[in-house]
């Protein structure tokens, strides 16, 4: 029996197996973060109330790897919110440079859409800008479905040559 107030149940096997969480998170890339993660599941297990866990040290290294794929799931979250607000600020604000080239390319859009047969440009129109079925398209146009997807091809075609040209 062991002495009153010493760790028992999953609180022992923890402590027992401390180093080699840390050393399991470690090498699954947690790197500096190991010892703050297996803290984390300290702080988890040390108040479990529940019932007796069948393999306790399976338990503690499968909880390690969540804890751990939950901190990378924020961390990636974070950044990428960072990003889009870093994005967001240059875009709210754009140079006349910017500006200038977004309208010249907007216009060579335009003008490669307008270069192509009118049932071309208004099944492309109707497709991408509109975001109408293709079926729908062949239906008020009177025509099949693999004229409308040749058509479609035909303009997607342009506009990467066009793409092509403007590198």
């Amino acid at each position: 029996m062991p002495p009153p107030g010493s760790p028992t149940g999953i609180e022992a096997v923890f402590l027992a197996n401390r180093d080699k969480l840390v050393r399991f998170l470690a090498a699954r890339g947690a790197a500096d973060a190991a010892e703050d993660l297996v803290h984390d599941l300290w702080i988890k297990v040390s108040g479990r109330a529940d019932g007796p866990i069948g393999n306790p040290v399976a338990y503690l290294f499968r909880a390690a790897d969540m804890l751990m794929i939950d901190r990378y799931r924020a961390h990636r979250q974070a950044t990428l919110r960072d990003q889009d607000w870093s994005e967001a600020q240059d875009d709210a604000d754009p140079t006349a440079e910017r500006v200038i080239a977004a309208r010249q390319e907007a216009a060579q859009v335009a003008a490669t859409l307008a270069g192509l047969e009118a049932r071309t440009a208004t099944i492309f129109r109707r497709a991408r800008i509109d975001g109408v079925p293709q079926r729908q398209i062949a239906a008020e146009l009177g025509i099949s479905l693999s004229t409308v997807e040749s058509n479609l091809r035909v303009a997607a075609r342009a506009l990467a040559d066009l793409k092509e040209r403007m590198r």
